[in-house]
């Protein structure tokens, strides 16, 4: 079993640099839906993976991050997309957690959830976080120039940078991993 990951904030949707606090907040950026549907025709699993420090930062409740989370994927299927899953990580960076991006801990939790070969699967994201969680799970990771994405294009030169796909957004994103097939990624 393979699947796409999402970062949330600055793929999905609008960056906020004072956090998406409430479903009001949320603004999808151009593309979304049709990304979406056109993952939803795959047999890849559609699994959004988010920081969510903003929990234990005593900004926003658990219930309110699952009601953006059950109101998105609700609009994200009345557009005939697919949403599978929401795995989020409620720490602050300063807790040590071993879910919060950069780590593995909430890709492996998935795979383990979703019977996922780590190997064949696909994250996208919009930050170095994600760049090296995709790597420390044995995921691809797919850099998207939306939110701080092109910010991070430069932190991602070198070592982070070597084979690092970097597309425009998440429609750029999704078409490649497309136009790959049902092959694995590696």
């Amino acid at each position: 079993m393979r699947a796409v990951f999402l970062d949330r904030d600055g793929v999905i949707n609008e960056n906020r640099s004072d956090y998406v606090r409430s479903w009001d907040e949320v603004v999808f950026l151009p593309g979304v839906f049709e990304s979406l549907r056109k993952l939803a025709g795959t047999t890849y699993r559609v699994i959004v993976v988010s920081n969510q420090s903003a929990i234990n930062r005593g900004l926003v409740t658990v219930e309110t991050v699952e009601d953006i989370h059950r109101q998105m994927r609700q609009v994200v299927e009345e557009q005939d997309g697919r949403i599978d899953a929401f795995v989020y990580c409620p720490h602050r960076p300063d807790e040590g957690c071993d879910c919060r991006k950069p780590k593995a801990g909430m890709l492996l939790e998935a795979a383990q959830r979703f019977s996922l070969e780590l190997p064949r699967c696909y994250l996208i994201g919009d930050a170095l976080s994600d760049v090296r969680a995709a790597r420390a799970a044995g995921c691809l990771p797919i850099l998207v120039q939306t939110g701080r994405g092109r910010e991070s294009m430069g932190l991602a030169r070198g070592p982070e940078g070597d084979a690092l796909v970097v597309v425009e957004d998440l429609s750029a994103a999704v078409d490649w991993i497309l136009a790959r097939g049902e092959d694995s990624p590696a």
